[in-house]
């Protein structure tokens, strides 16, 4: 974090605690409870992979603090509690979850904090989409199926991965299609297929719509790929790039041919193209 950072969390007299990976709808009815002076405190537990590391940045104006959960899991209740007021030492009000659980064996809950804090304890009810409680654990798993609508209807913002720019195979250009190729370390993959997407390429400001294939190259060489094709014009990758999945198209197949492979392509972007003229009108 920078200097500004650290200063704000200094100041801060309210804090929202949590794994907070995926940085979903449930998780900003926590956020929007903290008030103009609030800090967000992560535990990383490790298992972060919808977004992991400092990405969850990304989804939140409040400065965000990250604690390992190693570092604290045997703590007391009392010891965390004062740990807490040591990191923020205007702390007035805690936000929790109705689920939140802290200190060893997790045996301190919420109620816990309501008597071992003298500020607010703010506690948020389950939150649902569509009468479905909404956790980051149902999100990997619409991922892992294709039900990409249903992650980003609860995430409240698209699935996206980033990652390096990586020479691909050599043969789209020449055979099929340019594509952009990205390895992708620490983030959770949707399921084998083909997808309607977003692609931001380096640091640029916009996305570019795009259809990508997230597999196993089996009509191919075999070898487990990432890869964009932009729809609006060739564009180069020097750097990094960014795929907001908007949509799943169909599932990873094995084709008889290049010639067969191509076409199964062209009738993508054609769906693709169409799915992502409707986000637009």
């Amino acid at each position: 974090m920078n200097e500004g950072k650290s200063y704000l969390k200094k100041e801060s007299t309210a804090i929202a605690i949590g794994g907070f990976d995926g940085m979903h709808i449930g998780h900003q009815h926590l956020f929007n409870a903290l008030g103009e002076n609030g800090t967000i405190v992560v535990i990383e537990t490790g298992y972060a992979n919808l977004t992991p590391k400092n990405e969850r940045e990304k989804f939140s104006h409040y400065p965000i603090m990250y604690i390992e959960l190693d570092t604290i899991r045997h703590l007391s209740g009392e010891e965390f509690l004062a740990l807490l007021k040591e990191r923020f030492p205007k702390l007035q009000k805690i936000v929790v979850g109705y689920d939140f659980h802290f200190g060893k064996n997790r045996k301190y809950s919420y109620e816990s904090l309501k008597t071992l804090f003298d500020g607010e304890v703010v506690v948020i009810d389950e939150v649902t989409h569509e009468g479905d409680s909404v956790h980051s654990h149902k999100i990997r798993a619409k991922l892992q199926i294709g039900d990409i609508k249903g992650a980003n209807a609860f995430l409240g913002h698209n699935y996206t991965i980033r990652g390096e720019h990586i020479s691909g195979q050599g043969i789209g250009k020449k055979e099929l299609v340019a594509t952009i190729n990205i390895t992708a370390c620490g983030y959770l993959t949707p399921k084998e297929g083909v997808y309607a997407t977003l692609t931001r390429i380096d640091e640029e400001e916009h996305y570019h719509p795009s259809v990508s294939f997230v597999g196993h190259r089996v009509t191919t060489d075999g070898s487990f790929a990432i890869e964009s094709h932009i729809l609006d014009g060739e564009v180069s990758c020097k750097d990094k790039a960014s795929i907001s999945f908007v949509s799943y198209i169909r599932n990873n197949e094995k084709f008889a041919s290049l010639a067969e492979l191509k076409k199964a392509i062209q009738k993508d972007i054609a769906i693709a193209s169409r799915e992502l003229k409707l986000l637009q009108l």
